[in-house]
């Protein structure tokens, strides 16, 4: 996970599987949503107590590369990184592996845009956000 600074395991629940006893396709895009907002807990960008409409992005994109199947009680590890900060949209990667042999299960990235639900419509990413990013991956803020 060469580059990947942040990551949290999430174990794979019986709800989470298909019809073939794996991992339903859409779950990805849940674990991955997981994952994102456990790092900007970690990185103090949003209050676990706090609203979502403070949370303040949007998913704008997404995409998932599906590399092998998981199973019920199998830990995922999904490593999460910002690799890219624009003016009002920033773009998330993840992989995710067996939290136990480190094996690769499923590569993905979403572009994410700051948005202001009051308003219904995108702003810049906050400064806060963007020095905080920045300086946690080693990005160029700009």
């Amino acid at each position: 996970m060469a580059n990947f600074r942040f990551y949290t395991d999430i174990p794979i629940r019986f709800g989470d599987l298909d019809v073939f006893g794996h991992l339903n396709n859409a779950r990805y895009l849940t674990l991955m949503e997981h994952a994102r907002y456990c790092y900007m807990v970690h990185l103090g960008l949003w209050e676990e107590s706090g609203s979502f409409f403070d949370m303040r992005v949007i998913v704008a994109d997404a995409h998932v590369a599906f590399l092998a199947p998981v199973y019920l009680n199998q830990v995922v590890r999904v490593w999460t990184r910002v690799v890219q900060l624009g003016n009002k949209s920033f773009r998330y990667e993840y992989e995710l592996t067996d939290a136990q042999t480190g094996d690769v299960l499923a590569r993905g990235d979403t572009v994410m845009v700051a948005f202001d639900y009051t308003a219904n419509q995108s702003i810049p990413i906050p400064e806060t956000w963007r020095q905080t990013i920045a300086t946690f991956e080693e990005i160029p803020a700009r």
